[in-house]
């Protein structure tokens, strides 16, 4: 009957990496038997991303996200639950659900079927012994990646493209450098932050070429690494490494704006604001650069997850993971992600909450 939660305990305050004390784990009153229209959820697995430190300002600077205030209970971008009790006719125990957002950091809670907030999906049946996949290939995460390579990427097999990745070692990026070369592009550099990380792309994931930021400069890797320039950007970082990396893209290439870690501890909006002299390369070689949000291609996400599913069944698509155990090593596994402490794996953070 024990039950345990996340909350948000503190502010990190304005620019400041975010540290476990900003967290707290507590152990809270067991999941109530569900109500009409309720069913209660056991959490499985819990989804680690970047983005959620937004929610740590007193500000997200977006409007699909709000700002936690202390106390609050930490809500995911993603999570995989399994049902045990139910009064909703279309969910049974046993049944394994995930939402579209918003999953709360508990071991076990109540919800409403027809919450807007916590809009449920059924996880099929073909997924039971690996429910973590929609967490780092067949939801938000790959998607993610897929349609950016594929709506944004504007990438045409035979045209001799190069396509680079920022933090190509993480759950976004090595996903979108794999479906990058998938899709037809000739040459796929990662940018990423160790000598391990940048061996594992090239050797496991079939990256082209690798930059270890931390240890090269970036401006002449990219020359060495990137000799016809760079088509595609998939920018999954900002600051000064995507200044570099779109220094050297070609005449009508373009940048995939899907996040911005370096400035994620900024108080900034989102996108970040660029300097007036990349602004000025970006309007003279017409690269196009917008805002990249999954959730404006929802009716695409059955073909992608199709087509996703398709690849790893094949053996065509690589699916890294790292799992920590139990939901109190959360706070430090995130905090960890996002300061890049302690971090040589590859691929998306989970942590199992239940086995």
């Amino acid at each position: 009957m024990s039950n345990k939660k996340i909350v948000f305990a503190s502010l990190p305050g304005a620019d400041n990496e975010p540290t476990v004390d900003n967290f707290r784990c507590e152990a809270c009153d067991p999941a109530p038997s569900p109500g009409d229209g309720e069913l209660t959820i056991q959490t499985l697995y819990i989804s680690l991303d970047p983005a959620i430190r937004c929610r740590m300002n007193t500000d997200t600077g977006v409007e699909y996200m709000s700002a936690w205030s202390a106390g609050d209970l930490v809500l995911g971008l993603g999570g995989v639950g399994m049902v045990t009790e139910s009064n909703v006719d279309q969910y049974a125990p046993g049944d394994l659900v995930q939402p579209m957002v918003n999953w709360p950091w508990v071991e076990k809670f109540s919800a409403r079927a027809d919450d807007k907030l916590f809009t449920l999906y059924k996880i099929e049946e073909s997924l039971r012994e690996q429910p973590h996949l929609v967490l780092s290939l067949l939801g938000l995460t790959g998607l993610t990646a897929f349609l950016g390579i594929t709506q944004r990427g504007h990438i045409s097999p035979g045209a001799n493209q190069t396509c680079v990745v920022s933090g190509a070692a993480g759950a976004t990026g090595n996903l979108a450098g794999q479906i990058a070369k998938l899709g037809g592009c000739k040459r796929v550099v990662g940018i990423c932050g160790s000598d391990e990380k940048c061996e594992h792309l090239r050797t496991e994931l079939g990256f082209d070429a690798t930059v270890n930021y931390k240890q090269s400069d970036i401006s002449e890797a990219l020359r060495q690494t990137c000799p016809n320039g760079i088509d595609v950007y998939f920018d999954n970082v900002g600051g000064t490494i995507s200044e570099t990396v779109i220094k050297q893209m070609n005449p009508d290439s373009h940048v995939i704006l899907c996040g911005q870690i370096a400035v994620y501890n900024k108080d900034l909006p989102y996108p970040p604001p660029i300097s007036e002299e990349i602004q000025a390369v970006i309007k003279e070689r017409n690269i196009t650069r917008e805002r990249f949000l999954v959730l404006t291609y929802q009716e695409k996400f059955q073909e992608g997850l199709k087509q996703l599913q398709e690849w790893y069944m094949g053996g065509q698509l690589k699916v890294p993971e790292f799992v920590h155990e139990g939901i109190e090593s959360a706070p430090e596994a995130f905090v960890n992600m996002m300061t890049s402490v302690k971090q040589t794996r590859v691929g998306k953070q989970l942590v199992c909450v239940n086995k």
